[in-house]
């Protein structure tokens, strides 16, 4: 299904940049564009040199929360923005207002014009996550030329993800960093230790293609995870520190700094789980957070924002996976090169 047994992971906020993914593919790894967070207009600047090279590359799109936030969720989101309020003073930032409206398109993450985008100029593969996009929709990417994928992180999410008619599962354990993929309740969660066995919980569920990600920071972690099933590896932290990431240079210099000695997953950034780095902000507010995205990441879009200025790492979010450790500076195409001649 896939050219190369290796994936760059597709890594919003401005890591994922062009000249990353070309620099990814032509070092012999398959490449996604990240949709998340941009609107239709920038997703189509984004893909345009992608697109220029006429090989196989993918784009990942957030799937929006339906409906609109119950009444204790506008309480707690007030509440938090409170709790906010002295650190934003401190930085010189300010905290947005609240209610965000439903209407505004950011709240869907511009969900309807980059999928008219994606269907009137098709890309080969889309992958999906932070949810499943309906089956009509898988069906008409089908229809356009695109092969689908859905992120999971359980083998109950795999099974329900397949009735969506997909052909292919990205298989995220919960040592991956930066945001979960998780789209059911607390108890739906995979209880396997590392990425090797929930792929390996996966392939006895579903037929599809798996594509392993989550805690692969070595070419050994990666060929185990294919011998468990998988037909690709996705890298993302593994890739963070290198020349062509777009990551901040205040994240980069922290995944190699021994101050940060362990990860922990957190709502306290946007209200939705992400693996990070452990910092006073996850230790402030990592508690008090509540469970609802985007409108957290909303609140403390300027709080990072003014954070990244000041040059404090104490106050960004340093989405790192358990094997953070493990991630290299250099030329990305050096990475990818040293996984696949392991490989």
């Amino acid at each position: 299904m896939f050219a190369s047994p290796l994936i760059a992971a597709p890594m919003a906020g401005g890591t994922t940049t062009s000249a990353f993914a070309l620099a990814a593919r032509g070092a012999g790894a398959l490449d996604f564009a990240a949709g998340g967070y941009k609107t239709a207009e920038a997703l189509a600047e984004h893909l345009a040199p992608l697109r220029s090279e006429g090989t196989d590359f993918g784009v990942n799109l957030f799937v929006p929360r339906q409906g609109p936030l119950a009444p204790a969720d506008a309480a707690a989101l007030l509440r938090y923005r409170r709790e906010l309020m002295p650190l934003a003073a401190r930085l010189g930032a300010s905290v947005p207002g609240l209610p965000f409206s439903p209407s505004d398109p950011r709240t869907q993450d511009f969900w309807a014009e980059k999928l008219q985008l994606l269907l009137t100029d098709p890309v080969p593969l889309v992958s999906f996550t932070f949810g499943l996009a309906p089956a009509a929709v898988v069906a008409s990417l089908h229809r356009a030329g695109s092969r689908v994928l859905a992120s999971v992180t359980s083998v109950a999410e795999a099974l329900a993800a397949a009735e969506t008619g997909v052909d292919a599962l990205v298989v995220q354990h919960a040592n991956a960093g930066g945001h979960s993929a998780a789209f059911l309740p607390p108890g739906h969660g995979a209880g396997e230790s590392s990425v090797v066995q929930l792929v390996a919980a996966v392939r006895a569920a579903v037929a599809l293609p798996l594509v392993a990600a989550g805690g692969i920071g070595d070419p050994t972690t990666a060929k185990a995870a294919l011998a468990a099933g998988a037909v690709a590896v996705q890298l993302g932290t593994a890739l963070l520190r290198t020349d062509e990431s777009g990551a901040k240079a205040l994240h980069k210099d922290a995944l190699a700094d021994p101050r940060y000695s362990a990860t922990a997953i957190t709502r306290a950034f946007t209200g939705k789980r992400a693996r990070a780095l452990v910092n006073d902000f996850v230790r402030d507010h990592g508690a008090t957070a509540p469970d609802i995205y985007p409108e957290v990441h909303f609140l403390t879009g300027p709080l990072r924002a003014a954070a990244a200025a000041a040059g404090d790492a104490e106050a960004l979010n340093l989405w790192a996976g358990t094997a953070w450790q493990k991630s290299q500076a250099g030329p990305v195409g050096a990475v990818i090169e040293g996984f696949l001649r392991e490989l």
